[in-house]
Formats: structure tokens, sequence, C-alpha cells
């Protein structure tokens, strides 16, 4: 996915990772969204510059554009990209951990 998305200050823009389906032995169950619990992880698609020290200073992001991540649960907002797919604008401060 393509996206022309500057991030302001320390913000970052992130993709969520779906969840595997949940099998059980008589086959697939299938959730409606709405029942579906959020996913917490997620790929990085864009980061701003950083935030500002007291001095007028940019602090670097410690993420980058490709990590994945795992983010707080009600981290972000969300928005839909022109092609239907969801993102989600989040400070860094709401991303826990950089998976390796």
């Amino acid at each position: 996915m393509t996206l022309n998305i500057k991030p302001l200050g320390d913000r970052v823009v992130v993709e969520p990772l779906e969840k595997e389906v949940e099998t059980f032995a008589g086959g697939k169950l299938v959730l409606p969204d709405t029942a579906k619990e959020k996913p917490q992880q997620g790929k990085v698609l864009a980061v701003g510059p950083g935030r500002r020290d007291e001095d007028g200073k940019r602090i670097p992001m410690e993420v980058k554009v490709g990590d994945t991540v795992v983010y707080a649960k009600y981290a972000g907002t969300s928005f839909k990209t022109e092609d239907g797919k969801e993102i989600l604008f989040m400070k860094e401060s709401d991303i826990l951990a950089v998976l390796e």
C-alpha cells in the first residue's frame, strides 16, 4: 500500500495486523466485526519527525517504517483509506514494543 501521509510530531501511522480466524472442532467460527477484539499488533507505515524537547530540539523516534509493533489496546485514531483499509494514527508513546 502506498500512502501519501506525513505524520506530524511524534505521531506514527500503523496498519493493524489481522488476527487469524478462530477455528473449533466443528469448523470455523465467523464473528461479526463488532464482536471481534481489536488487534494490538501492526506494521508501521509512516513516522513523524519526532517531538521537541523544552529547548526546541527534536527527540528522534524509536520506531521506523516497516517495524512490527505492539500497541495499547485502545490506542490511536482509526482512519479508512481510499481502498478501504483501516489505519491508525497514534503517538509513539502508545507503542509498547517493537517485535523482532
